[in-house]
């Protein structure tokens, strides 16, 4: 079952939930929030720990109704540094729905405005990793959902403090088995503080064997006694790679590509401190591939489980949150319409085992979905609120020596190359392909709410706007031109999904527009710093003799990529700015490991050292 489980939940008279599985309440029943506070952040000495820190991570086993996330997010607000930020990490087998949350929370009023926020954003019920960011208060939450032992081998982090808040040991063992403490010890920093409320002797001895330095100290409450610990000398993950060039809050960051792709990482980058500069040769914003009037950010589902479907999944969700609440952005649901046998069969094998609950996903009669969480975005409305802050450069052609991290007379502490097949002339062994999308569109006299409906092609309806399309063909290079067997293709495909616009369509002025994708042959985008194509055939030459490397990929020192987002740029573009901004900050990483792996801009040319296909000129 892809969907994870819901707590069985009860209520105490007075409002504390319980989880009737574990037969255990969520938060003391005198004054969860006092309990949080006690046990968990006056024991590793919050806030004093954190002060004089860029950057501090605490990670959760338990997240529950979030509320030591609340008490932390409280206490943060009003003592953190002022370059600091703080990343909270949590994991979850059982993820509340939000209206449960709600009513649990809502006892605590002197937390409702930041409840309110993180009730909000509240994750979807779905399996995987969930990063949640609130930029003003340099704070963030990854969530990560599903069995506690297979989502701490999905994350990667090194934690300055742990929470330990399963329900209790002896009714909730999977949160508590031993196993898990070498795993915490692998993902946290030298002398790094655990806390918990248990001071069960497993616990201790568990803790303890792992190299973990534990101690009772009085409880709260009717728990008259407590555990902290303290990661023993010599043990932890070593401090990680540095922010860029030293960076932080200040870095200075030049961005080639004014696309989704690179507007959405000038956004993410200006939250998280640095100082962005977004070029472009064109006059505007979004005037290649991601200029359409209107694009849909709808999922791409499979059948199964697999590593490839849970990260279209993560994409997919973190772009519903982006979205969420932006000008021109409104949420629409949108019919899928099987185009063919096998999609139909593929539509039933979805339905036996959903990834997402009610709340996203239905079936419809004819064997079509309907996905509730789906976006409308009309660029051009996007574009100046994304943007803002961030000192861009347009209209003007623009020269890149990224050995010296030069954008024109602009010196970068990192450059990011988000220009699509141009990426691809500078990086050989990323084998990207060129394909031409054209939509074609009319304006309307009859004003329409947003909807959508989709079948391989796409038809979108917003205000006066009717939009459909669009084509996915190959491209030889040239100059980018519309055709009439494009409009005709798409109009065939029209009158299959809204036949009632063909009449209209052929009365208005018709429009069309064509642009450039740049796709991969695993059709997943290129995400992450770049790899040294001098360097790399010989530090993993062995790959040519079916033999495993020893060394790290080489990487061009301050120089990542951004492209190969296909047909679609608008959904990966909000999860690959999280990624790499992560990855230039040194930050904790905001994805599953194995989704990161997936994007990897070397993957191509280890494959190529595989295969013995290395380009010619790479």
């Amino acid at each position: 079952m892809r969907l994870p489980p819901r707590p069985m939940l009860d209520w105490k008279p007075d409002g504390t939930p319980v989880d009737t599985r574990t037969d255990d309440v969520y938060y003391s029943v005198d004054d969860g929030l006092a309990e949080s506070r006690a046990i968990f952040l006056e024991a590793i000495g919050a806030p004093e720990i954190w002060q004089n820190r860029d950057g501090f991570t605490i990670g959760e086993l338990g997240f529950g109704t979030g509320l030591n996330f609340l008490a932390t997010w409280q206490l943060w607000q009003r003592s953190r540094p002022d370059r600091g930020w703080l990343h909270f990490f949590s994991f979850e087998g059982f993820p509340l729905d939000r209206e449960d949350a709600a009513q649990a929370l809502s006892r605590w009023p002197e937390v409702a405005a930041l409840s309110g926020h993180l009730l909000q954003a509240w994750p979807v019920r779905a399996a995987g990793t969930h990063h949640l960011s609130w930029p003003r208060d340099r704070i963030s939450l990854t969530l990560h959902i599903g069995p506690v032992r297979d989502c701490l081998d999905a994350s990667e982090l090194a934690a300055d403090a742990w929470f330990l808040d399963g329900f209790s040991p002896a009714r909730n063992e999977d949160m508590w088995l031993p196993s898990l403490w070498p795993e915490l010890v692998q993902r946290s920093r030298p002398e790094a503080q655990i806390a918990t409320f248990t001071v069960a002797g497993a616990v201790r001895r568990g803790l303890s064997d792992a190299g973990f330095r534990v101690e009772k100290r009085p409880g709260y409450g009717r728990k008259r006694e407590r555990l902290w610990g303290c990661l023993q000398p010599g043990l932890g993950v070593p401090p990680g790679r540095a922010p860029e060039a030293g960076g932080g809050q200040g870095l200075r960051v030049g961005i080639c590509g004014a696309g989704i792709g690179g507007v959405w990482l000038a956004r993410c980058l200006r939250d998280r401190g640095a100082e962005v500069t977004l070029f472009d040769p064109a006059a505007a914003p979004f005037s290649g591939a991601s200029g359409n009037p209107a694009a849909l950010v709808m999922p791409r589902l499979d059948a199964t489980d697999t590593p490839v479907s849970r990260l279209m999944m993560e994409a997919y969700l973190a772009a519903q949150r982006a979205y969420a609440g932006r000008p021109g952005c409104d949420p629409v649901s949108v019919r899928h319409l099987p185009e063919s046998e096998r999609a139909r069969l593929r539509f039933a094998r979805i339905l036996e085992d959903p990834p997402l609950g009610l709340d996203q996903l239905e079936a419809l009669p004819g064997s079509a979905l309907l996905h509730k969480g789906a976006v409308l975005v009309r660029p051009d409305q996007l574009a100046r609120q994304l943007l803002e802050g961030v000192d861009t450069r347009f209209g003007a052609p623009v020269e890149i020596v990224d050995a010296r991290r030069r954008i024109n007379d602009c010196a970068f502490d990192v450059l990011v190359l988000a220009s699509g097949m141009a990426v691809g002339e500078a990086y050989r062994t990323l084998s990207l392909e060129p394909r031409l999308g054209q939509v074609d569109f009319f304006r309307s006299p009859v004003e329409a709410p947003p909807s959508a409906i989709a079948s391989g092609h796409y038809a979108l309806a917003v205000d006066d706007l009717r939009l459909w399309g669009a084509t996915f063909e190959a491209h030889s290079g040239g100059q980018v031109q519309t055709s009439l067997s494009a409009q005709a293709a798409n109009a065939s495909a029209l009158e299959g999904l809204a036949p009632y616009w063909v009449g209209e369509s052929r009365r208005a002025a018709l429009s069309s527009r064509a642009g450039v994708r740049a796709t991969t042959p695993d059709r997943q985008p290129v995400l992450g710093p770049a790899p040294d194509e001098a360097v790399l055939p010989q530090t993993h030459a062995v790959l040519r003799h079916g033999g495993e490397p020893t060394q790290d990929v080489p990487r061009v020192p301050g120089v990542y990529l951004a492209t190969g987002f296909g047909s679609r740029g608008f959904t990966w573009a909000p999860w690959g700015a999280q990624l790499i901004t992560a990855q230039i900050f040194g930050d904790p990483l905001p994805v599953s490991r194995a989704s990161r792996d997936l994007v990897a801009p070397e993957r191509q040319a280890l494959r190529a050292l595989k295969r013995g296909t290395w380009p010619a000129g790479a």
